[in-house]
């Protein structure tokens, strides 16, 4: 990721975490006459549209920081990630609406927030959010230790995204526990798997490659050997011959998940070392992360940073 790139994601970024409305706004009611307002029950990450957006793109400024410090991404971040502002995220998940509130997406990327703010080194962010975390890593060991089943959608759900992510927050915070968990799921629900149907992908609703994250989740967790021969069997064939998807329309908030489907793809396929499909899918995307509807612009800045830039 070159400074220029850095620069015009995390403005977009730094706008989007105080953008409050269009919002999309999930809540379990309990009871009549909720307040329902944002910015009080979410005072951390009240922008962006939805809540896990608002996390990820706090990650994206944390990222850039480590990577090209600016004053204005120290600020905002001063602003949103107080012990005050987290007690409140904390007391939401704390309520009734928060049991399963962002299950599993809306978790791991808050673990993935606090991997990067534990990189950074400034402490003042980590412990901020440091108990929300730990109650989230909690959550994601036992929700990853008794589910019986992955989910392999191509979207928040997905369990595999999921896992890589919060394994990096285990092997960065460290959490050993949560680690093991990740790997025991990773191995129960994937181990056997066997020619995944790439030629299915994508669907319209995809940001996410069910085949490609997985496979490299398996990578994190598998011995080199190990891992060589399980993925012969799990590719029926090369997956560098993938191609970007097709984009009709990218007001459609379902047809612009796909321009975050040829980011994540780059991602996963760097990690798999298909370098030249992995620069085809990166062209393809990053022509779209910036200025364009904000269905789009809300959330893609984020997957084009992970697809520019890993932890080291």
């Amino acid at each position: 990721m070159t400074e220029a790139q850095a620069a015009a994601l995390a403005a977009v970024a730094l706008a989007n975490v105080t953008r409050e409305y269009p919002r999309h706004v999930i809540h379990l009611l309990t009871r009549p006459g909720e307040d329902l307002d944002q910015r009080k029950l979410h005072p951390a990450f009240y922008g962006s549209y939805d809540w896990h957006s608002a996390v990820h793109m706090h990650w994206l400024l944390a990222r850039v920081l480590r990577l090209y410090p600016r004053s204005e991404i120290s600020a905002r971040l001063d602003e949103h990630l107080t012990e005050r502002a987290i007690a409140a995220e904390l007391a939401y998940f704390s309520s009734a609406a928060g049991r399963t509130f962002e299950r599993p997406y809306g978790w791991a990327w808050l673990l993935e927030l606090q991997a990067e703010l534990l990189r950074l080194g400034e402490r003042r962010w980590s412990d901020a959010v440091r108990p929300l975390a730990a109650e989230l890593a909690a959550r994601m060991a036992r929700f990853v230790a008794d589910a019986p089943y992955p989910i392999r959608a191509g979207s928040h759900g997905n369990t595999a995204f999921a896992c890589l992510l919060a394994l990096d927050y285990a092997r960065t915070a460290p959490d050993p526990a949560l680690e093991a968990d990740i790997r025991a799921a990773a191995l129960r629900w994937y181990a056997n798997d066997r020619d995944a149907p790439l030629a299915y992908e994508p669907s319209l609703d995809d940001f996410l490659s069910p085949t490609l994250v997985e496979a490299a989740l398996m990578q994190e967790v598998l011995e080199p050997d190990a891992f060589a021969r399980w993925s012969a069997g799990f590719f029926p064939h090369d997956p560098g011959g993938l191609k970007p998807p097709v984009v009709a329309d990218r007001s459609d908030p379902k047809q612009a998940h796909l321009d975050g489907l040829a980011l994540s793809r780059a991602w996963c396929l760097a990690k798999l070392g298909y370098r030249d499909a992995a620069k085809r899918h990166l062209a393809a995307g990053m022509p779209h992360v910036v200025g364009g509807h904000y269905v789009g612009e809300h959330w893609l800045a984020s997957f084009a940073v992970l697809a520019l830039s890993e932890p080291g």
